[in-house]
């Protein structure tokens, strides 16, 4: 079973649930600028897509951290085995489609699955949803325009953990990326944020 209900009080999100599932804007953005140089010329050597470099990266930041495999949904807080991340695709008619891509720590493997996924999001000008077996990370890129942060809209409906950005921009011999995350305070503390965005970074480096 990759997905199941479960009881707040049992975890350690139970003080959390009781403070935040109610309150009228439970959403938490934080802010940092990423060092994107290493992603870049990873993309350079191999052909691979910076977007789908920077979603694997993400990925796997989130992947050792309890918080990220629960999410309120609804009045519920809901456990996940596996989480996937979102991306927004540009499809054939010029409007934009939502595709979810599981993440597995195979980069080839990742690779594969966004390239074959994206491009039937594009062809078939539908979503590719994955939300019901995974805890998905929301992404969104705005390439039109370099951007020094953005807050999301809280609907509700989707508590997702939610990361945007623009253009990377080139300082010196670098490329730095700002990056806005928004997260539930019932899934998670700004310690588990803060950890999550440290992971990120690491990830990035590794290239």
């Amino acid at each position: 079973m990759s997905v199941r209900e479960i009881n707040p009080k049992e975890t350690t999100r139970a003080s959390a649930f009781e403070l935040w599932m109610k309150a009228p804007n439970p959403m938490v953005t934080f802010f940092k600028t990423f060092d994107v140089t290493p992603l870049i010329n990873k993309s350079k050597t191999t052909g691979m897509k910076f977007n789908m470099l920077l979603d694997y990266c993400i990925g796997k930041a989130a992947s050792t951290i309890k918080e990220f495999y629960i999410l309120p949904v609804g009045d519920k807080l809901m456990k996940y085995d596996k989480i996937a991340v979102n991306t927004i695709v540009k499809n054939r008619e010029n409007e934009v489609s939502s595709c979810d891509i599981a993440y597995t720590d195979d980069l080839e493997q990742f690779n594969t699955d966004y390239l074959q996924n994206t491009k039937q999001v594009h062809d078939a000008c539908s979503n590719h949803d994955l939300s019901e077996q995974y805890m998905v990370i929301g992404t969104s890129a705005i390439v039109e325009t370099e951007i020094d942060g953005a807050v999301g809209m809280y609907s509700g409906i989707f508590n997702n953990p939610f990361m945007i950005w623009g253009r990377y921009r080139i300082d010196g011999d670098k490329a730095l990326l700002p990056v806005s995350f928004q997260f539930h305070h019932t899934q998670m503390d700004g310690a588990h944020a803060g950890k999550f965005l440290r992971n990120l970074e690491e990830e990035i480096s590794r290239f």
